[in-house]
C-alpha cells in the first residue's frame, strides 16, 4: 500500500500578516526570521494600489544606506527559495534577505548546510490588506498554484488574558480532518468576525489545499512591545508543522530580557502585580490536568469575539475595521 504523504512533505506556504493578526509582532516575526533563515527572494507583490488604504495603511518615509530620503510603502510579498524564478517587484526594498551563509547566529555548519537545501519553503508577509479581500485571495491562490504549493501555514497573534511569567499559549487547528489526525490538532468552533488569514484559508480549502492556523497568545496589558516570547512560541509550533528547524539568534534573551523588564515593572506596581497573580491563577488552572484541550480553544474564540464587535482594537491601538 503506497504510503500517503505527510503535510510537510510537500510545498508549504507560511503566510502573516501585520496589524490585526499580529499582537505584539509575534506571527510577523516569525515568518521574517523563517525568510531570512532560508535566505528567500522575492516572487510576487500584490499591487498596493488595489489593496491598501493610505489613509489606513500609510507608506512610511525612511532614510537609506545611502543618505537619502525614500518611500516605503505598504505591501504583502510571497517569497520563495531562489530556484523558483524570483523577480524583484517594483517596489521591494533592493536589500535581499541574508542567505543563511551570511548569518552569524551560532549555529553549527551542519544546520546551515541543511538549511540551504531547503527548497520547499514560501512564505507571505506584509501588512494586512485594508480592501479587495477577495481578490487578494484569489491572486495568492493564483500563486500558491503556480508554484505548486500542497499546504499553507498561518501564523496570527492575539491579545489575551494571560500571564507573562507562562509559557505563551499557542492554538493550532485545521479544516482537513486528515492534517488534524496527523498532529492530533482540534477543529476550530468559532463563529463571528475574521481577518484576511481567514479569508485565505477559505479559499484554500475550496481550491483543495489543507491549511493549519496557528495563533499565539500575547499578555494584553504588554500590547504596545513586541513580544519575542511570543515570537518563539510560534516558532516552536512552526517547526513541528513544516518540519525545518528556524535559527533562534539572539531571541531566546531577547525573550527572556522581555519577560524581566515586565517583572521589573510589575515589581513597582502593586495593582499590576495583582492581576498578574490572578492571570498566573487561572493559568495553573488551565493547565491542570483536570482541565480539557478546549481551554485554549475557547480564550482564542473569546478574543475574536471580543475584536469583533469593537471592544478591542490592533494591538498598536488602532481602530478594528471590522
Amino acid at each position: 500500500m503506497e504510503q500517503k504523504r505527510r503535510f510537510g512533505d510537500g510545498r508549504i506556504l507560511v503566510v502573516a500578516f501585520e496589524g490585526w493578526n499580529d499582537a505584539g509582532e509575534a506571527a510577523s516575526g516569525a515568518v521574517t526570521m523563517l525568510r531570512d533563515a532560508l535566505g528567500l527572494v522575492a516572487l510576487h507583490e500584490a499591487d498596493p494600489e488595489q489593496y491598501f488604504d493610505y489613509q489606513f495603511t500609510r507608506p512610511v518615509i525612511y532614510v537609506d544606506d545611502e543618505g537619502k530620503r525614500r518611500l516605503r510603502w505598504p505591501s504583502a510579498t510571497v517569497f520563495g527559495p531562489p530556484t523558483s524564478g524570483a523577480v524583484l517587484p517594483r517596489s521591494i526594498e533592493p536589500e535581499t534577505p541574508l542567505s543563511v551563509d551570511q548569518q552569524d547566529d551560532g549555529d553549527s555548519d551542519d544546520d546551515e548546510t541543511s538549511l540551504s537545501l531547503v527548497d520547499n519553503i514560501f512564505v507571505l508577509v506584509g501588512s494586512e490588506p485594508s480592501r479587495g479581500w477577495k481578490s487578494f485571495a484569489a491572486e495568492i491562490l493564483d500563486q500558491a498554484l503556480v508554484h505548486d504549493i500542497t499546504g499553507i501555514v498561518v501564523l496570527g497573534a492575539m491579545l489575551a488574558d494571560v500571564p507573562h511569567t507562562r509559557p505563551i499559549s499557542v492554538f493550532s487547528s485545521s479544516e482537513s480532518a486528515e492534517v488534524r489526525l496527523e498532529f492530533g490538532m482540534e477543529r476550530s468552533a468559532y463563529e463571528g468576525p475574521v481577518g484576511i488569514l481567514s479569508v485565505l484559508a477559505d479559499v484554500a480549502d475550496v481550491v483543495g489545499i489543507p491549511t493549519v492556523s496557528i495563533w499565539a497568545s500575547v499578555p494584553h496589558y504588554v500590547h504596545n512591545a513586541p513580544s519575542p516570547k511570543a515570537t518563539l512560541a510560534l516558532i516552536e509550533k512552526l517547526e513541528e508543522i513544516i518540519g525545518v528547524p528556524v535559527p533562534r539568534g539572539d531571541l531566546e534573551d531577547e525573550a527572556a530580557a522581555w519577560e524581566s523588564g515586565i517583572d521589573a515593572l510589575a515589581g513597582d506596581d502593586e495593582d499590576m502585580a495583582a492581576y498578574i497573580e490572578q492571570l498566573e491563577q487561572a493559568r495553573d488552572t488551565v493547565d491542570s490536568p483536570e482541565a480539557s484541550g478546549e481551554a485554549i480553544a475557547q480564550e482564542f474564540e473569546q478574543y475574536l469575539r471580543k475584536r469583533g464587535d469593537g471592544r478591542d482594537g490592533f494591538a498598536d491601538g488602532r481602530e478594528n475595521p471590522l
